[in-house]
């Protein structure tokens, strides 16, 4: 009785089937903190964009010594390059704009929020942001 040396060197079914199941069980844990990672970033980036285009509302008020009529007066004065993207609606033109009703010049946008009717990880809603 000879014993052969293996030439067709491969793994087997079961080997195969455990890498797989080791995998599966990787990515089940780690999929919840890449979500959550996600919704962060967003929630980051929403804070920062409405951030500067307050700021940038408050600079044209100071400017002009009114609000402006919309948010794409800002980029057509020059004090925006573009509206930004809202990143939970992906899209520029679903920002809430809020109108100043008081004063003399009543009617100008002097805060906005975002679109979305998601809450976020706080548990608030970002169009209260």
């Amino acid at each position: 009785m000879r014993i052969r040396p293996r030439s067709d060197a491969g793994f087997t079914l079961i080997e195969l089937m455990i890498v797989m199941m080791i995998i599966g069980i990787l990515i089940t844990i780690a999929e919840p903190t890449y979500r959550t990672q996600i919704i962060r970033a967003r929630e980051t980036a929403l804070k920062k964009d409405l951030f500067i285009v307050r700021d940038v509302i408050d600079q044209y008020a100071a400017d002009q010594g009114h609000y402006p009529d919309s948010l794409q007066e800002l980029v057509e004065k020059g004090y925006l390059r573009a509206i930004p993207v809202d990143p939970f609606t992906r899209a520029s033109d679903t920002w809430v704009e809020v109108h100043d009703t008081t004063g003399e010049d009543a009617g100008g946008v002097f805060d906005i929020h975002s679109g979305s009717d998601l809450v976020g990880l706080d548990e608030t809603p970002y169009n209260l942001w």
